[in-house]
């Protein structure tokens, strides 16, 4: 085996600055790009980094002031690497260092002269995968250590494979200079909320779509998807320009993805089969749904208090009886329960808008979040389109009802789970997806909304948020905070890239590596689901995509029992 060139050797850094390291005689600047990855070879361990910026230097300023002449070539070729040198920054991430046993963990100076103890120098074949551990970074590597080009082994060992029969594993993309597959685990993602920013028109919708594609391949949880802009369900437009559209998750998975449309006119127009109807009735809407739309319907702090004493008075159907009301009624009951009749006229007047919503109707034949509540509760993943309802109001109003009652179920449904003990009792995990999400997250609104409430849970009670969102900056602090991964696109404004290194230490490097992403296809990972901050080149969303993530070994086949926890859950709240 033909043992690898270093690229460089390490002459100073720190555990908190990070490391730098002067490029070897023959290597060239023009050949290393920030976010390359690389491996550090020190005396006992071998770290696995991040390179975060390249810088040119010299070993006397006077080079600087008589600069060889673009014809001098010799001149410049006797300077190169000597007098002029390349130097780049590293942070490690990672050490890799075998897997040890239980007895040498209890007794590690047992056998010191072990030669696998240490890891094995590069130029060397290396422990497999499986036989190395990853751990924190604590220290440096010494004095003139030197750095390599991480090679395929290193990238399975820190990011583990596909196929990893142990690992929910899915390649979410590739590093920028190697075909190696990275991964993301599943299990871990599903575990906390998740965030998905750029800015406008760098694929995020297109990033979502493929992780929720790999999280119905790979079983590990079940999506309910409020698809604002009808990107996620039948098909969506194409930003390749060999193609006009491409698959939806509903093309993708028939048989484990169902279509709810709150507009069933625009989705027959669009082509999409099988789409269930979804409606809403006024007594579905409480109070702190308007509250989180008190700006979209000009909502004073006043409305909202005689709303509550609506609802204090009428129960469910306060929305409905306040519409009927009349001047004379509204002024009578204002004096029987100390209201106030311009707050409570004017309140009536802003929720006629609702009726201009072809999803809300007074009454419903039957409970239609029931039905979306059934199929969760069976595996099937639900895509709630919007249609020609995709405003803010609309949008908005419609996810927090429907989240809110289905968290409820769940609720209920765990807490019977953590008194039975019983597995079959166990409700399943559940990961919701919005857009706009800082609409939903913002300081005001987050303290208020169920999705505030769920992001604050975490894993509480098996239920996680997906929030794709352009604006983080907008999102809550405790919020971000919250997220357990990070997928980031590209982002100019200095807010929203602080907003997104919220709570994440040394992040000062990584700023660097973010504002240097293309703006298609590059994003940068880090958090819960990946051992390491990395950027890739995302995986195309293509007919090769579609083959590979085809599931050939589902079945419709039905738990009993789990159905008939969940929808115990559903009679317990009227569901």
């Amino acid at each position: 085996m033909t043992p690898p060139q270093p690229l460089a050797t390490v002459i100073q850094g720190s555990l908190s600055r990070g490391l730098e390291a002067r490029l070897n005689p023959g290597v060239s600047v023009e050949d290393l790009r920030v976010g390359k990855f690389v491996v550090i070879q020190g005396q006992r361990n071998r770290f696995f980094g991040l390179l975060t910026d390249v810088t040119l230097e010299t070993s006397n300023p006077q080079i600087l002031v008589n600069p060889p002449r673009p014809e001098e070539t010799l001149l410049r070729e006797v300077l190169a690497g000597t007098g002029t040198y390349g130097i780049i920054a590293l942070t490690p991430m990672l050490m890799l260092v075998p897997r040890q046993t239980e007895g040498e963990r209890l007794y590690p100076l047992v056998n010191p002269e072990r030669p696998e103890a240490l890891a094995a120098p590069l130029g060397q074949e290396p422990p497999s995968a499986g036989a190395m551990e990853l751990l924190p970074v604590k220290t440096v590597p010494a004095h003139f250590s030197q750095v390599y080009e991480a090679r395929e082994l290193d990238f399975r060992t820190v990011f583990g494979w596909e196929d990893d029969p142990e690992r929910r594993n899915f390649a979410i993309g590739q590093p920028l200079d190697m075909a190696v597959p990275i991964c993301l685990d599943l299990d871990r993602w599903v575990e906390r909320s998740n965030g998905i920013f750029g800015k406008s028109g760098t694929g995020k919708s297109f990033l979502a779509r493929l992780i929720l594609a790999g999280i119905i391949r790979k079983r590990a949880a079940v999506n309910l998807i409020f698809d604002m802009h009808s990107e996620y369900g039948w098909e969506a437009a194409s930003e390749d320009k060999h193609a006009t559209t491409v698959k939806g998750l509903r093309q993708l998975f028939p048989g484990q993805v169902q279509i709810y449309t709150l507009d069933p006119d625009s989705t027959r127009r669009r082509g999409v089969r099988d789409a269930q109807e979804l409606f809403i009735a006024y007594n579905q809407i409480e109070v702190e749904d308007l509250a989180l739309l008190a700006e979209e319907l000009n909502l004073s702090e006043a409305s909202l208090e005689n709303a509550i004493i609506l609802r204090n008075e009428f129960g469910r159907d306060w929305i409905s009886r306040l519409l009927s009301l009349s001047n004379t009624e509204i002024q009578e009951f204002c004096e029987q329960k100390m209201g106030n009749k311009a707050s409570m006229m004017a309140l009536q007047r802003k929720l006629t808008r609702l009726d201009n919503l072809k999803y809300i109707r007074s009454t419903l034949p039957h409970n239609y979040i029931g039905q979306i509540l059934d199929a969760l509760s069976r595996g099937i993943h639900v895509v709630i389109e919007f249609g020609s309802q995709s405003n803010l109001l609309s949008y908005m109003l419609a996810a927090n009802v429907i989240t809110r009652r289905i968290h409820q179920a769940y609720v209920h449904q765990t807490e019977r789970y953590l008194q039975s003990k019983n597995p079959l009792d166990r409700p399943r995990q559940l990961c919701i997806t919005i857009e706009e999400a800082h609409r939903f997250l913002n300081p005001r609104a987050a303290k208020q909304t169920i999705f505030g409430t769920i992001a604050r849970e975490m894993r509480k009670y098996f239920v996680t948020l997906l929030v794709v969102d352009q604006r983080p900056s907008s999102i809550d602090s405790e919020v971000m905070s919250q997220l357990g991964t990070r997928i980031t696109a590209l982002l100019n404004d200095d807010q929203d890239i602080e907003a997104v290194f919220t709570g994440v230490a040394g992040s000062q490097n990584l700023k660097t590596v973010l504002a240097k992403l293309d703006s298609k296809q590059q994003a940068l990972i880090l958090g819960h689901a990946v051992p390491m901050p990395v950027v890739v080149q995302t995986r195309p969303y293509d007919q090769r995509f579609y083959a590979e993530i085809a599931d050939p070994d589902w079945s419709q086949a039905e738990d009993a029992e789990v159905l008939l926890a969940a929808q115990q859950a559903k009679s317990e709240l009227g569901l």
